[in-house]
């Protein structure tokens, strides 16, 4: 079998699987198909997208590092939100039949040079996919994040069953989320959805997505942090990061010469028809 890819597509396939790249899209995941079922909402606020150098809001768009304050673009009323990657052309430096690489350089209106890559990479029987992501300085260092932001369906096929969310094993706690939706650092039991939430799980991410009698799928990463959104009638989000909304100031990981940042997170699946 011969991948097909392009500046404009990378499609990767294994199994009955099917999973198509867009890095002319901020690197973003398209599409993925099971047994020909799209499982990422399509139209606007589509697929799966990386965010980087930071996840979900940052209060005023303001971040430290020592002592030099930086302001950043405001692009979620006061706030400014998910990165920037997600906007930049990114560049296929490899791709085979089940993976791929991509790269993207940190810049403008980042302060600071760097580089980010994603492997993704397909299970051999189709039943999975691994996301990895690297971000490296190419000069002064930076507190960075890193995660990602899937629009799961709701349903994924007209008239059928709506997916049922469930991660309460993993969630130790809920972020009590303020008035501007950003964490206001107490930590809460957690609560009932409708969610646009940050949960920790610390023993990793986990949630399972199951749309009864047809697909099972579950989100699986080491991270410690996962937002939770399910506000729109259309999609799910779950979405683990290496810290909470806001974290450049509040949890910020060091990205140096020598300790770059990296992350992963794996999606498996079944399907239950």
């Amino acid at each position: 079998m011969t991948t097909s890819y392009t500046d404009r597509a990378v499609r990767l396939r294994a199994g009955d699987a099917e999973l198509t790249v867009r890095p002319d899209q901020g690197g973003r995941i398209a599409s993925l198909t099971v047994g020909g079922t799209e499982l990422l909402r399509q139209g606007d606020r589509f697929g799966s997208f990386v965010m980087v150098p930071w996840c979900g809001r940052t209060r005023q768009g303001r971040f430290l590092n020592g002592a030099r304050v930086h302001q950043l673009p405001l692009d979620a009323g006061p706030h400014a939100i998910h990165g920037t990657v997600r906007h930049e052309r990114w560049r296929t430096v490899r791709a085979d039949d089940r993976s791929a690489a991509f790269v993207c350089e940190l810049g403008d209106p980042w302060p600071y040079r760097g580089r980010v890559t994603q492997l993704v990479e397909l299970a051999e029987d189709g039943g999975g996919v691994t996301f990895t992501l690297g971000v490296e300085t190419l000069g002064d260092s930076f507190p960075a994040q890193a995660g990602w932001h899937p629009w799961f369906l709701r349903t994924l096929t007209p008239g059928g069953p709506q997916v049922e969310l469930d991660f309460a094993e993993a969630a130790a706690w809920q972020e009590e989320r303020g008035e501007d939706h950003l964490p206001t650092g107490n930590r809460v039991e957690p609560g009932p959805g409708p969610w646009d939430d940050c949960f920790g799980m610390p023993d990793g991410v986990s949630a399972t997505l199951t749309w009864p009698g047809q697909l099972r799928l579950t989100v699986t990463s080491r991270e410690r942090w996962a937002v939770i959104y399910d506000e729109l009638p259309e999609a799910v989000c779950v979405e683990p990061q290496t810290g909470p909304p806001n974290g450049l100031n509040t949890h910020p990981r060091l990205v140096t010469e020598l300790e770059p940042l990296e992350a992963a997170t794996t999606w498996t699946w079944q399907t239950l028809s």
